[in-house]
């Protein structure tokens, strides 16, 4: 994630550096998504934005995500109802509850190594990677007990 106090430069220079302008659009579109633990939609996203950006569009959107996972800002989470992103870079799982749909990080000196062990094990690097664990979280199991589910 980037760093709030600096982040509008720093995602004007990682914009700039790869050709691509840095519109207010973009730059508030990017501090969001690169500032979120919460791994938004690309509809989510727009209707923060469209609090401040009023005139922002939602292709606005898709379009700065696209460059955000194309110089590696942010991973995209393809997911059964609609793709979600998420700027942490480091090698972790999301955990999906198949109730709620909510999309955790969970982060472990495990995973990291498992990607180094793979790597070694089989001569190739490793350029990216994804695990995604389905669960019922603790609030849905804790909700279907209340009801006697």
């Amino acid at each position: 994630m980037i760093q709030s106090e600096n982040a509008e430069k720093n995602i004007a220079r990682a914009l700039r550096e790869r050709g691509y302008k840095a519109t207010p659009q973009r730059i508030a579109i990017s501090k969001y998504a690169l500032n979120t633990d919460q791994h938004p939609t690309a509809d989510r996203i727009y209707r923060e934005i469209i609090k401040t950006h009023p005139t922002v569009s939602l292709a606005t959107v898709y379009t700065t995500l696209k460059i955000l996972k194309e110089i590696g800002l942010v991973h995209e989470l393809n997911m059964p109802q609609q793709n979600r992103f998420d700027p942490n870079m480091n090698p972790h799982a999301h955990l999906i509850c198949l109730q709620c749909g909510e999309v955790s990080d969970w982060m472990d000196p495990i995973i990291p190594e498992l990607v180094d062990m793979i790597s070694r094990d089989t001569g190739s690097m490793v350029s990216g990677s994804s695990l995604n664990l389905n669960i019922v979280c603790r609030n849905c199991q804790l909700k279907s007990k209340a009801i006697g589910l």
